[in-house]
C-alpha cells in the first residue's frame, strides 16, 4: 500500500471514532480483521475504503480515481485516462448486478463471492498474504526467545 489516497482510506477504516488517532483498542480490532478476518469483514472494510465519499455507493468517479492512483503508468500513445475509463466500464459491466451505474454493497459483495479476487478490485487495502504471514512470524515468536536476550 503505497498510494497516500487508499493510505488515508485505510487510517479512516481504522480510526472508527473519527478522532484523528487510532487507540489500542481501535488498532487491535484492525489487525485483527488484516490478520484473521472472514470474507464478510473483509468485505465490508474493503467497500469502506473504496466508498471515498461514504455515501454507500462507489461511483465510476470514484472507481477511476482509486483505478487511476493504483494502476503502474504505462508509457504509450493512448491517453491513460481513456484506458482507466475503459476499465471502469468493464468492471460495472462485471460487479454492477442492478445496473444503476454504480456499486451497492450488494452489488460487491456479489461480485465478491463469485469472484474473490474482486475483493481488491480498486486498489490493495489489505496485506498480501506474504507480508501477513512474516509479520505474525516477528509479533508472535516464541516468548521464550525473549528471556535468552
Amino acid at each position: 500500500m503505497t498510494d497516500d489516497m487508499i493510505m488515508d482510506r485505510v487510517f479512516r477504516g481504522f480510526d472508527k471514532d473519527n478522532d484523528g488517532c487510532v487507540s489500542v483498542s481501535e488498532w487491535i480490532v484492525g489487525l485483527s480483521l488484516f490478520l484473521r478476518g472472514t470474507l464478510e469483514e473483509k468485505m465490508k472494510y474493503c467497500f469502506e475504503v473504496f466508498d471515498l465519499n461514504g455515501d454507500g455507493f462507489i461511483s465510476k468517479e470514484e472507481m477511476f480515481h482509486m483505478l487511476k492512483n493504483s494502476l503502474l503508468k504505462q508509457p504509450s500513445e493512448e491517453d491513460p485516462d481513456e484506458g482507466i475509463k475503459d476499465l471502469v466500464e468493464i468492471t460495472l459491466k462485471k460487479m454492477d448486478h442492478d445496473h444503476d451505474g454504480k456499486l451497492s454493497f450488494s452489488d460487491y459483495e456479489q461480485a465478491v463471492r463469485e469472484e474473490t479476487l474482486l475483493l481488491e478490485a480498486f486498489g490493495p487495502c489489505l496485506p498480501d498474504p506474504k507480508s501477513q504471514m512474516e509479520f505474525e512470524a516477528q509479533v508472535f515468536k516464541d516468548p521464550n526467545e525473549f528471556n535468552d536476550m
